[in-house]
């Protein structure tokens, strides 16, 4: 990294991780010695739900708790075990490359559901097109 004031290459004098995952650099140029701290965070990538038309869209977490809230909406369960299950479904989303289909994003959900109450598994069943779910 170059100075900000002189634009000659810098050398690192310390380096730590702060507690947002981000690292922090304290920097220092040696020819005009000014100092000055860095932080560098990686870009998080973007993830992609692909449609049963071919269609890609922006994974949205929101919309996932939204729709799950719906199905549970008269159930006495945990918001906290929801988030957990959304959780469950950004990560595989993740492990898959950065995109995975509707269809198995409802699978994972139904499972998670499946687990947690039968009556909400059988709700969020009812509004999936008919081709994605399995019955068990």
């Amino acid at each position: 990294m170059n100075c900000s004031r002189c634009d000659s290459p810098t050398k690192t004098l310390e380096t730590r991780r702060v507690p947002d995952g981000a690292v922090r650099r304290r920097r220092e140029c040696p020819s005009c010695g000014h100092r000055f701290t860095t932080y560098e965070r990686a870009v998080p990538e973007a993830l992609e739900v692909v449609k049963r038309d071919g269609r890609r869209q922006p994974f949205d977490r929101a919309k996932l708790l939204r729709s799950l809230n719906g199905a549970t909406h008269k159930r006495k369960l945990d918001p906290r075990k929801l988030g957990l299950l959304a959780d469950r479904v950004e990560r595989e989303v993740r492990d898959a490359g950065g995109e995975l289909s509707a269809a198995r994003i409802g699978e994972i959900c139904l499972d998670g559901l499946r687990k947690l109450d039968h009556g909400a598994y059988l709700q969020f069943a009812g509004t999936l097109p008919d081709g994605s779910r399995s019955e068990s």
